[in-house]
């Protein structure tokens, strides 16, 4: 703040003198009456780095020292026709001080930023704490029930999920040694597996297999119609092909028609399917053939309900190919479900590199298995699925390709439910 004082004959010329040197900001701090005039005491604020403008004026003083705040003024300081002067310009300056207070420099998204930066770093700060009470926990689970500890490992290393792993552990004795528990737990893991046995080519049925492009529908399918030829012959056997997608796609199943002598059809649309099934009423077994669609097609939906309304007699079964990972096949299931499906079949089980995911997803969405299939061969290669065998094959597969849980991804998954079992 620069502070001077302004000597005049009177109020005038020393308000003149203010307004020249300091501006029209200027605000008045005291006046009074000296030799030969009026002293007038006026401040106004300036910008450090910026020079002081030269004085003109030889009754401009230097700076002086910051007086008292709130110097009183009074009319005795003045002549009668000067108070009102300095009164109505003291009071102008007031008004404007106050209309137009000073601003704060501030930065709009400051506190904003601020506020994300904390709930990351309470975010970072929970997983950390949630990571040590897991790491805490695992390592009392370890001392207080090794033998369920070594289970859960190899349960892991299965690809068993760990909310169905832990609900096994968690019925085993506790009293038990690894080769009694590790049998019971891979039991228990096959009676929760469901299946449904050998029913289509021991019962027949109305069947469409539904999935995703490329699981091998079509080669299913196949191998089903030509087991069913072989065990009861080609006349109570109806093949439908509603595959209008690819081109040619009609063809092999015209083709398996005219070779097993079954009744074949080929549709457009599945708007056709309602009207085609009554009149297939006396054949035993109908197999259909559908488009392969994309989990994440837009259209997928619509179709899928449409094939759910066709009739009564139909069901749905999802195809899925075992080498699938265990998150995309949740995916898979989760979006074929308007379809409403009775089961699953599982292919390319010979390329698959683990099992343990694909059981773990089916179990918890309740999907049984109905079928094997396991190479390209018809019909050598299909089987019905029996929960021991596929099981076995995990723990085989597991151990083939060398799967070992890491210390760290087993407290993390177990850590939490630790305190559950044993």
């Amino acid at each position: 703040m620069r502070i001077s004082k302004f000597t005049g004959a009177d109020m005038r010329q020393a308000l003149r003198l203010v307004r020249e040197q300091l501006g029209t900001d200027a605000v008045i701090l005291s006046s009074r009456k000296v030799a030969g005039g009026i002293e007038v005491t006026a401040a106004m604020d300036y910008d450090a780095t910026q020079p002081q403008a030269a004085a003109t004026d030889a009754s401009v003083a230097a700076p002086v020292p910051m007086p008292v705040p709130n110097t009183p003024l009074t009319q005795a300081a003045f002549a009668p026709e000067e108070f009102a002067q300095v009164a109505a310009a003291v009071a102008a300056q007031t008004a404007k001080n106050t209309a137009q207070p000073p601003v704060v420099a501030q930065t709009p998204d400051a506190a904003p930023a601020s506020a994300e930066v904390l709930n990351e770093e309470l975010k970072t700060l929970r997983r950390i704490l949630e990571t040590q009470v897991a790491q805490l926990a695992w390592n009392d689970l370890t001392r207080r029930a090794p033998i369920h500890t070594e289970v859960l490992r190899e349960l892991a290393q299965i690809g068993v999920t760990p909310q169905l792993a832990t609900q096994i552990v968690a019925q085993l004795p506790p009293s038990l040694d690894f080769t009694q528990a590790r049998r019971l737990a891979i039991a228990a893991l096959s009676q929760a597996v469901p299946v449904t046995g050998d029913t289509w080519l021991e019962e027949g049925g109305c069947v469409a297999l539904i999935g995703p492009t490329g699981v091998g529908k079509t080669t299913t399918l196949t191998k089903l119609a030509v087991r069913w030829a072989l065990r009861h012959g080609g006349r109570e056997l109806a093949l439908i092909s509603s595959d209008s997608v690819r081109i040619g796609a009609h063809d092999p199943i015209r083709a398996l028609g005219q070779m097993l002598g079954a009744q074949m059809h080929t549709l457009d649309s599945l708007d056709e399917l309602p009207q085609l099934l009554p009149r297939l009423a006396k054949y035993r077994l109908i197999l259909i053939d559908t488009a392969g669609t994309g989990q994440r097609d837009t259209q997928l939906a619509s179709r899928l309900e449409e094939l759910a309304a066709a009739g009564p007699q139909l069901q749905t079964a999802l195809v899925l190919a075992a080498s699938t990972q265990a998150g995309a096949t949740e995916e898979i299931v989760a979006r074929f479900a308007a379809a409403r499906p009775a089961c699953a079949l599982l292919t390319k089980v010979d390329e698959a590199a683990s099992l343990g995911g694909m059981l773990s997803v089916l179990t918890r969405a309740k999907l049984p298995i109905s079928y094997i299939s396991e190479g390209q061969r018809v019909p050598e290669d299909l089987r019905p699925a029996r929960a021991l065998e596929l099981v076995s094959s995990a723990v085989q597969l597991a151990q083939t390709s060398g799967a070992a849980a890491d210390e760290d991804l087993l407290r993390r998954r177990f850590g939490e439910v630790a305190h559950g079992i044993a």
